[in-house]
């Protein structure tokens, strides 16, 4: 089958830090399915595991953890998809990824794939949408359990990446509370306010300053996708006491001793934990995927697909993980179908 990885950590400008690749099908054991792959995204994970992750000599590394597909085959013990069901998924960062014709995944990790959309624009959801979900429902409690005295209110910074693009959707459709993203060019801006945002700051300015300038009041709940370690100090200047902040990035240094004055709760989100360690609720994932799917399907949230950069291939693959170091990406990254 046809697939793409890595043998050497590279920076994206070699020509070797992907390639196009011709490995064994696999076959599905215990609850696998066999999914033949039609679209995927691209996600930061994928650029961090390959400069950070390199083969045993000899061998290649094939990433992706977002994939829109058929299900073609099922392993004895799996229930809950037949060959011929369109599902989708994140996957397992344990396993080899989805940059593949064929790819195997737990079937306690899948959903079924909105019906409204094609692969493309659903391959766009499964990781940053399992993400945001659990950031803000599972670890802030953003729907359930308010902040006394706090404005009823979130902050995500960087509202218009690909976890912030969703966050925003579920945040303002789901809850109400009013939605601050932040972005700093005018089509992130937009782009965030098109999503749902009641309005959006300007990261590369002070956020403490610009979060008062709205005058709402201190918000109880924040969010940070990206440069967590920058913003740290203004985040907790601006968030309310007993207020409760997530992030989903990976800074090198983290002081939190800078949230005891106001006795700031911190959430550190992984959607990959629940895969990793096989917890006991594992299969929220494949739950929370087919509510994804039904809200999509109901017109309550949109793909979050920013740009297509056609067929599943090293080159364009190295194209995709070039403008996630970049920064300047916007929404998700697709690819679709392995061409002829």
């Amino acid at each position: 089958m046809r697939a793409i990885g890595y043998a050497k950590s590279l920076p994206i400008t070699a020509g070797e830090a992907l390639l196009d690749l011709d490995l064994p099908a696999p076959a599905p054991r215990g609850r696998d399915l066999l999914v033949e792959v039609r679209a995927v995204s691209v996600n930061p994970v994928d650029t961090k595991v390959r400069l950070r992750a390199a083969p045993a000599e000899g061998e290649h590394k094939v990433l992706g953890w977002d994939a829109a597909g058929i299900v073609r085959a099922a392993g004895p013990d799996a229930s809950r998809f037949r060959p011929g069901d369109a599902v989708f998924y994140a996957g397992d960062l344990t396993r080899p990824g989805t940059n593949a014709e064929l790819h195997l995944v737990d079937e306690r990790i899948v959903g079924t794939k909105p019906a409204s959309v094609g692969f493309a624009e659903a391959a766009a959801l499964p990781l940053t949408a399992i993400t945001a979900w659990e950031a803000l429902f599972d670890r802030l409690q953003a729907r359930t359990h308010a902040v006394p005295g706090a404005a009823p209110a979130i902050l995500i910074v960087g509202g218009a990446g690909g976890v912030g693009s969703i966050a925003v959707q579920l945040a303002r459709r789901l809850t109400k509370l009013t939605v601050i993203a932040t972005a700093s060019r005018p089509e992130t801006r937009d782009w965030a306010l098109g999503l749902g945002a009641h309005h959006v700051v300007d990261h590369s300015k002070p956020l403490a300053a610009e979060v008062t300038a709205l005058g709402l009041g201190a918000p109880g709940f924040v969010l940070s996708t990206t440069q967590t370690d920058r913003h740290l100090a203004e985040i907790a200047e601006l968030i309310a006491p007993q207020g409760r902040f997530a992030l989903i990035d990976d800074p090198e240094t983290l002081d939190v001793s800078l949230l005891k004055r106001k006795s700031v709760s911190l959430h550190w989100e992984f959607m990959f934990t629940r895969s990793m360690f096989g917890t006991a609720d594992m299969a929220e994932q494949g739950a929370l995927l087919d509510e994804i799917s039904r809200l999509v399907d109901a017109g309550t949230l949109r793909t979050t697909l920013g740009e297509h950069f056609g067929a599943i291939n090293a080159a364009n693959l190295r194209r995709a993980h070039a403008v996630l170091e970049s920064g300047k990406a916007r929404g998700k990254i697709v690819l679709e179908d392995f061409g002829g």
